[in-house]
């Protein structure tokens, strides 16, 4: 279906502007609480980041920044990502219009070089930088080595960070979609920030990545906690 809609920019548009609305009802009918307590205070001290998060997780994220925080996002130029654009930008963030893979061949039609010089001149200019960890299309959390040669080159730290609502329908996708729905509790929860030095060896740039990994997986297996699902 999305092919067909490829082909009408007004209704992907159209599409992207009633997911952000629907976004923003979702945020304002669940009852949030951010971990750890007084996070938002410490962590501007040391902004830009690059935010990192999960695909399938990635739908609330625009609502993880504090409102006067600018936040660009890395998304494909896909279908589906013109609707993620549409919907990123009318929620105040800004966007980078390429994404990563996990097959050379594929970078450059995916514009992931462009991209990543992208992240590392908006990252130079104060804005912090959100992308999923994960290559499509898997598999589902395994972090790639993007995001770590994103925080190696532009010499920001990494900041895990995972959003979840006590309810929800979950996509059988590669991903595991989770679609969360209003009038209920939910859970912001930010990860100790990664550092990944400039002359990082192949050793140590594989310890950040496995870093980056286990920080997503343990501040969305927390968020899951905080609204009462165990598993997330």
């Amino acid at each position: 279906m999305l092919k067909k809609l490829g082909r009408h920019p007004r209704l992907l548009h159209a599409v992207g502007v009633i997911m952000a609305e629907y976004l923003r009802f979702v945020y304002r009918t669940n009852r949030f609480t951010v971990a750890p307590d007084g996070i938002l205070d410490t962590v501007e001290d040391d902004i830009p980041y690059v935010v990192a998060m999960w695909h399938g997780q990635h739908f609330m994220m625009p609502f993880t920044r504090p409102q006067h925080v600018p936040v660009s996002v890395m998304i494909s130029r896909s279908a589906d990502g013109e609707i993620n654009a549409v919907a990123a930008k009318r929620l105040g963030i800004g966007l980078i219009r390429a994404s990563g893979s996990q097959k050379a061949h594929q970078i450059q039609k995916r514009g992931g070089l462009r991209g990543f010089i992208e992240c590392l001149r908006t990252l130079k200019e104060g804005t912090s930088v959100a992308l999923t960890a994960d290559v499509p299309k898997g598999p589902a959390r395994v972090s790639g080595m993007g995001i770590v040669q994103i925080a190696k080159h532009s010499g920001r730290p990494i900041m895990p960070v995972a959003i979840c609502t006590s309810r929800s329908i979950e996509l059988n996708s590669w991903d595991k979609a989770s679609i969360n729905l209003p009038f209920g509790k939910g859970a912001i929860v930010y990860g100790e920030p990664i550092h990944v030095k400039d002359g990082a060896t192949d050793e140590e740039l594989e310890e950040a990545r496995l870093a980056v990994e286990n920080g997503l997986n343990a501040v969305t297996q927390k968020a899951y906690e905080m609204v009462g699902r165990p598993n997330g």
